[in-house]
């Protein structure tokens, strides 16, 4: 594996963790809408500012107005996503191009081309169909997973030294459990975001309302509308779909702390530690990161922070996984 390629794909990775925080930012914002065309802004490559450029954006889209810190924000996103495409791209080519390189290294950069293709169309139709809640989880689900993608790649790139451990099978049974377990609250933060739903759960540990809460209406999809921005849903869904992502995220920690304690007394080699700690660590912090947002009634900051370290608590147990499935020998 050449140093060039490793370099290549750490550097995809890094630039995907900054296209998934952008994502983040530009929904907390509500500058999903920001540029109601898609790939340009009003029909243009860059934000239009000029006073024949805001003409011509009226006349396109009569009835919008041009909100130049929105616009920026989705634009900005757009581009960097876009770079990130190349890369991708880039890997893919030179996955292909060298021999020597396994199948598994051929297979995920072709996965990833594919899905970067669909992360792209998903982007179009958020824009298109006016941020119709499925469309904006599935985008953003397609973030994590062409970012957890291209961090399995770079660690199969780098080949970490082999790490002996007993009754694998046992604990990589546990390890998927755990991380399937991330991924549905995850999936739950996504349609909770994506539903403008934040809001509508105040007070600590439940909602202040928690009266509302209705197991049925969970399942309630979005009705027709010409916009779903800011939400469509009832209150009391709203509410609902809140207090779930917060009852799991109980579940996703003590699932995360589980796993990580029978690691730590499972596999002794000290080189490991940090890779078996750092999820605990996350966790933790996550959860109180998510009472401090509660708290503070959502700053956008810290809200967005929340985003991040949901992305790095999801990398941390892809290397999990990765050490038990690919490092690992017993």
């Amino acid at each position: 594996m050449t140093q060039g390629f490793k370099k290549l794909v750490l550097m995809s990775a890094l630039l995907a963790a900054l296209v998934v925080s952008l994502g983040a930012y530009t929904r907390l914002s509500n500058a999903g809408l920001g540029c109601p065309d898609w790939p340009g802004c009003y029909g243009f490559l860059t934000v239009p500012n000029e006073a024949h450029e805001l003409k011509s954006a009226q006349q396109k889209f009569p009835g919008s107005e041009v909100h130049q810190k929105k616009a920026w924000i989705e634009m900005v996103h757009r581009y960097f996503a876009g770079g990130l495409g190349l890369v991708v791209a880039a890997i893919f080519i030179l996955a292909l191009r060298h021999p020597s390189y396994s199948k598994g290294i051929k297979g995920l950069s072709t996965l990833l081309v594919v899905l970067i293709v669909f992360q792209a169309l998903l982007g179009m139709w958020t824009v298109t169909m006016n941020l119709q809640p499925l469309i904006v989880m599935g985008h953003l689900l397609g973030g994590f997973t062409i970012l957890s993608l291209l961090t399995l790649l770079w660690l199969k790139a780098s080949k970490p030294p082999a790490v002996t451990i007993t009754h694998l099978s046992g604990l990589r049974v546990i390890a998927l459990s755990v991380l399937m377990v991330l991924i549905i609250q995850i999936a739950l933060g996504g349609w909770l975001a994506a539903n403008y739903a934040a809001p509508h759960c105040r007070g600590l540990p439940l909602c202040e309302n928690g009266e509302l809460f209705s197991l049925s209406s969970l399942f309630q999809l979005p009705h027709s509308s010409a916009s779903y921005e800011f939400g469509v849903l009832p209150f009391e869904t709203r509410l609902s779909i809140h207090l779930v992502h917060r009852i799991w995220a109980m579940v996703t920690l003590a699932a995360i702390l589980f796993l990580c304690w029978r690691l730590y007394v499972r596999i002794p080699d000290i080189r490991v530690r940090p890779v078996i700690l750092f999820p605990a660590i996350l966790v933790l912090c996550q959860v109180l990161l998510g009472g401090a947002i509660v708290h503070w009634q959502f700053p956008l900051l810290l809200t967005l922070f929340h985003n991040v370290m949901a992305a790095l608590l999801l990398l941390s147990l892809v290397r999990v996984c990765y050490l038990l499935f690919y490092q690992s020998r017993g």
